[in-house]
């Protein structure tokens, strides 16, 4: 089912597919950028609501499968025989293989397979690394119980059991002694989301790095590595690594950093990246940064918006640009700080009664306060959670890190979750 689409004659804006686009909260500020610069067709699972503000046109497939692309192929070559198709974009995990085979069938940019599998798949990253030398924590792929426990007797606890096929920190987990390995290694083979591949070996047990975690997003054309961003990842809920906050700052030295952008570089380099949006994540261990894992693709938890509200660099256009073969324009014209903070309910299964936002109480520096869950919705915090368990965001954009801090903290007090109350029928 395909949707209107805007004649191209005379608009002097390059076609771009988009595949998918993901939550509208996280999400729309990328398609709203790219919408004005770029006619974008997208493929979509559902006919658009909120998308068709920002769209040429789109065509409604069915993308229950997330491997195979023959569908897609076939809707983006039928487009193409009507005029150039320039480019191939998606930001959904799920998506990014199917949008490299997509440009690999088309002949644009981007279209390398094994490329973004290098990516997906965190054993081939362990491997691809591990062979060029890139710093990065030990890693055995183990088919059981037995064999992780062999593997982290070698490495040595504490140990992090990591699901091979997952991103976000899903499924990812601290343990410390030989009991709590088999206590948790079912909640690193079993925990799964829609579209997740799935292997016969699924587990990774790996070394446990101690220090910051960071991640550097970047544009990356014909080999060439344009980092944009820096952020600082706030991780909560131990044993588990539950992303809760992070901080963008645009004067942040990291980004200019010799050893960071020389290890950025050298990890797109022996994962053959030649030509995409990654998001990096490294851990400043006490003897030297060492990679965490790479996405083929830009970073969630809005990293890409507190980028473009502290610096000025818009992600979505840097994306479009290097999904059609050009170099991204990346010149900041501000030097801010942008934070989020995700909130949680207290207990599992709980069922949300209302969420309440006093706009009255927010400071100049608080940005957006968004609710996510609705009424009706039963959410539980991490473990069993994740990032289904959020109920709401905030950011905040300021000149420090501490006025954003101050900020949020003002947001989270502007915050009201209301529980059902399990003493009155619920209607």
């Amino acid at each position: 089912m395909t949707g209107p689409e805007e004649s191209s004659e005379g608009s002097g804006r390059p076609l771009l597919v988009l595949i998918g686009t993901g939550g509208r909260e996280y999400r729309e500020y990328l398609l709203r950028s790219i919408g004005a610069d770029y006619r974008v067709h997208l493929l979509s699972g559902a006919e658009p609501t909120w998308e068709r503000d920002y769209v040429a046109g789109w065509t409604v497939l069915d993308l229950t499968d997330t491997v195979g692309a023959d569908a897609l192929i076939g809707a983006v070559q039928a487009l193409a025989a009507r005029e150039p198709v320039h480019g191939v974009l998606t930001w959904d995990e799920a998506r990014i293989l199917q949008g490299a085979k997509v440009a690999a069938a088309l002949g644009l940019p981007g279209g390398d397979p094994d490329m973004v599998m290098r990516c997906r798949d965190k054993h081939l990253t362990r491997q691809a690394l591990g062979n060029a030398g890139v710093p990065q924590p030990r890693s055995v792929l183990v088919t059981g119980v037995d064999e992780a426990l062999v593997a982290a007797k070698d490495i040595g606890y504490p140990v992090v059991l990591k699901p091979r096929a997952l991103a976000a920190s899903l499924g990812v987990v601290r343990v410390a002694t030989p009991e709590e390995l088999v206590t948790q290694f079912a909640f690193a083979h079993d925990t799964t989301v829609p579209g997740a591949w799935h292997y016969d070996v699924v587990v990774l047990v790996e070394e446990y790095l101690t220090g910051d975690e960071i991640s550097v997003d970047a544009a990356v054309c014909g080999g060439q590595v344009y980092p944009m961003f820096v952020a600082r990842k706030e991780i909560g809920y131990p044993p588990y690594f539950e992303e809760v906050g992070h901080v963008v700052a645009a004067a942040d030295d990291l980004l200019d950093d010799p050893q960071i952008v020389q290890l950025v570089k050298d990890t797109h380099a022996a994962l053959g990246f030649t030509d995409g949006m990654t998001h990096t994540e490294i851990r400043l261990t006490p003897t030297g940064p060492k990679i965490i894992e790479v996405n083929a693709r830009l970073g969630g938890d809005l990293i890409p918006y507190l980028g473009l509200r502290a610096t000025g660099i818009d992600p979505g256009l840097a994306a479009a640009s290097v999904a059609c073969g050009r170099a991204p324009q990346l010149t900041a014209d501000r030097k801010l700080v942008g934070a989020v903070r995700f909130f949680y309910v207290e207990h599992d299964d709980t069922t949300i009664a209302a969420i309440d936002i006093d706009n009255s109480a927010l400071p100049e520096d608080a940005d957006l306060v968004v609710a996510l869950a609705r009424p009706g919705d039963v959410v539980s915090p991490p473990p069993k959670g994740t990032l289904w368990g959020r109920v709401a965001f905030a950011t905040a954009v300021a000149a420090t890190v501490g006025q954003c801090q101050n900020a949020l903290d003002a947001a989270a007090a502007a915050l009201t979750v209301r529980p059902v109350d399990r003493t009155e029928p619920v209607v």
